[in-house]
């Protein structure tokens, strides 16, 4: 079903394949049990997402969550592979959480320079941009600590990045801080085309998600919906899946 990126580190075939899965965390199950509920949950809610897009335009989505631990930068990586299964589809999944990012860690990539460094004019774009296990999805990492993340974000810069991506990408999925932390998720919410909310199931109180969708549609952003995580699957598991 994928088309696993070719590298050219030495070593036989099954070596690299077996390095490329041991990277990558295990909670990619988009990647790792393509069969599975849970990688079919996302594929739905990749194709919910496409059929709000019949022009097949270039479309920049946040994701976010209340809270921490509600898995939402797991949904982020799942929801990049489950795009870039589908055909002539490029993706690129950006960590626009500079206070704790998290996404190279998931993909099984080492840390490297990225967002950061291109919003404060250190790096051109096209060299943060890395490659990743899949052919079609693409990363743009968090890049170097960043002191002042809100102010970053929010000088007028990110905008445009955005935008240069948009002429490469089909969809770009980018990670971001909760919203009721920071309100860094609010900041980027506005330059995106759609806002997803992760909520964990029984987890995150009714109010704190109602203050996180005011948060975010007060500054500017159009939230889509919401993505529940933490949902059993069946009756016949002894454990629920769940997103750490």
């Amino acid at each position: 079903m994928f088309r696993k990126r070719r590298v050219r580190p030495t070593g036989s075939p099954d070596e690299l394949v077996a390095i490329v899965e041991k990277g990558v965390d295990p909670h990619v199950v988009v990647f790792h049990e393509p069969q599975s509920v849970p990688a079919e949950q996302f594929r739905g809610l990749r194709n919910s997402l496409v059929s709000l897009n019949s022009e097949r335009a270039p479309r920049v989505l946040a994701v976010t969550s209340a809270l921490r631990g509600e898995g939402k930068s797991v949904a982020v990586v799942n929801l990049g592979c489950a795009f870039a299964e589908l055909r002539e589809t490029r993706v690129i999944l950006v960590d626009a959480d500079l206070r704790d990012p998290s996404l190279e860690d998931l993909l099984g990539l080492a840390p490297g320079t990225g967002l950061h460094e291109v919003l404060t004019g250190r790096l051109p774009l096209e060299q943060a941009i890395r490659p990743t296990f899949l052919r079609g999805l693409s990363f743009l990492g968090a890049g170097g600590p960043a002191e002042h993340s809100l102010e970053i974000l929010a000088s007028g810069r990110f905008k445009p990045i955005l935008d240069a991506l948009k002429e490469s990408y089909h969809y770009i999925l980018v990670d971001t801080p909760p919203a009721l932390a920071v309100t860094d998720a609010g900041v980027v919410g506005r330059s995106a085309d759609g806002i997803l909310l992760v909520v964990r199931l029984e987890a995150t109180p009714r109010s704190r998600v109602e203050q996180a969708l005011a948060v975010l549609q007060g500054l500017g952003g159009n939230v889509l919906g919401t993505f529940l995580t933490g949902v059993p699957l069946s009756a016949r598991r002894k454990d629920a899946y769940a997103y750490r």
